[in-house]
């Protein structure tokens, strides 16, 4: 038995001649304020406020962000600035005290890291020495076979 598997299905219907219902109902609402905003205020005044009601409509009705109406943007922007935020960091001067405390670690750190006097220090030769001492002697001291 076979079914037809509906395709397409986030693309909306166009109900009004070339537009969704979303985008007729933003685009009439605007339409609509704009006409009572001409009827009671003078026209100098009409215009701009009417400029950024048309601006938002147009944008509601066909301006997609990333692939995301406008009204998401929207929506997400107001959330976010309405919302509480997390800090988790908040950097502050360090007092006097903290400043003695880190310095003197930090000269104690520098003292521990000195190498004591008398004390050899590890030469590249002679690490080459005892790696290849460890590559050629066996456990029980005897010399392996090395093929070279």
């Amino acid at each position: 038995m076979e079914y037809q598997v509906p395709q397409f299905i986030d693309v909306e219907d166009k109900i009004i001649g070339p537009l969704t219902l979303k985008q007729f109902i933003y685009v009439a609402g605007a339409g609509g304020i704009c006409v009572v905003l001409f009827v009671y205020l003078p026209i100098v005044f009409a215009l701009l406020v009417s400029a950024p009601v048309v601006a938002l409509a147009v944008a509601l009705s066909f301006y997609k962000m990333n692939g995301k109406p406008f009204i998401e943007v929207l929506e997400a922007g107001f959330n976010y600035y309405t919302s509480g935020k997390l800090f988790l960091w908040k950097h502050a001067e360090p007092k006097a005290a903290e400043k003695n405390a880190a310095a003197v670690a930090a000269a104690a750190a520098d003292a521990a890291a000195r190498a004591p006097r008398g004390t050899q220090k590890l030469t590249r030769g002679k690490l080459s020495e005892l790696a290849w001492s460890l590559d050629v002697k066996s456990m029980d001291g005897s010399r392996r076979n090395v093929e070279s």
